[in-house]
């Protein structure tokens, strides 16, 4: 029985309900591990394997595989991507696909993979099973979003939300965190004063009611990038953040934690 799937293509969309009109809540980036927990029409409700999120994908934008095909992926030598986009051909597939940073490759070797739909040839730079980064090689995996347009529910270069980049700029070094703002502030060791904020500190901003909305990475010299109608690098103080260009704080400060100790 495929109980398992794999992301097929460059990005999935992934949507609160079965259907094109309802709201992308998430994305699978190429290689994205995920089971199949119901099926209604062509759409499928899955949860991705990297962080356990749940929504809605069309059956067409991902390979539906077996236990035993999903477990040769698991234990196979495997990539991330870590070009800003990079090349791949795939035998069986007509043209060129072009993939974000952050997507995953199985059964590497040399600059070939295969992720069950026969052998793919890669063109840009890898990382091969990331080691555990520092905060400052955090913060510089998210400069390599730098201007990326805002998407809810994006996580790639060509469109991502503050949530995703957080995940994203997490995930090329080694550490798997939640997908959304507020479970990513229930992780962590909380920083107590602004002076002690060091690169790779994730900073978390709230509305009126005192809900977590924002999330951004700490940057050096009170600097923070995050994704605000594009992935963008502000100032920050004790009060939130401000823009240079506008004169005004765009975001109140809620909450420092450090996931890299």
């Amino acid at each position: 029985m495929e109980v398992f799937g794999v992301c097929n293509q460059s990005l999935a969309a992934v949507r609160k309900q079965p259907g094109e009109p309802y709201e992308m809540i998430n994305q699978l980036i190429f290689g994205d591990l995920l089971e199949i927990k119901a099926k209604v029409n062509s759409w499928l409700l899955i949860e991705s394997m990297h962080d356990g999120y749940e929504g809605w994908v069309d059956s067409k934008q991902v390979k539906q595989i077996n236990s035993t095909e999903y477990q040769l992926l698991v234990n196979s030598s495997k990539a991330f991507t870590s070009s800003i986009t990079s090349k791949v051909d795939l035998t069986h597939v007509e043209g060129s696909r072009y993939l974000s940073l952050g997507s995953r490759l199985y059964q590497v070797k040399q600059n070939t993979f295969n992720n069950l739909e026969g052998e793919g040839v890669y063109t840009g730079e890898i990382i091969t099973n990331p080691s555990k980064g520092s905060g400052e090689q955090v913060a510089q995996s998210a400069r390599q979003y730098l201007n990326a347009p805002y998407l809810w529910g994006g996580r790639s270069v060509w469109g991502i939300d503050c949530s995703g980049l957080v995940q994203m700029s997490y995930l090329l070094n080694g550490y798997s965190l939640p997908r959304d703002a507020g479970q990513q502030a229930q992780i962590g060791e909380t920083v107590h004063f602004i002076h002690e904020i060091k690169a790779g500190d994730l900073i978390y901003f709230d509305n009126e009611e005192g809900k977590i909305v924002h999330v951004g990475i700490a940057l050096p010299n009170k600097h923070i990038i995050h994704a605000s109608g594009h992935v963008r690098i502000d100032s920050l103080d004790h009060q939130g953040i401000f823009q240079q260009q506008t004169r005004l704080y765009t975001h109140q400060l809620r909450l420092i934690k450090r996931i890299i100790t």
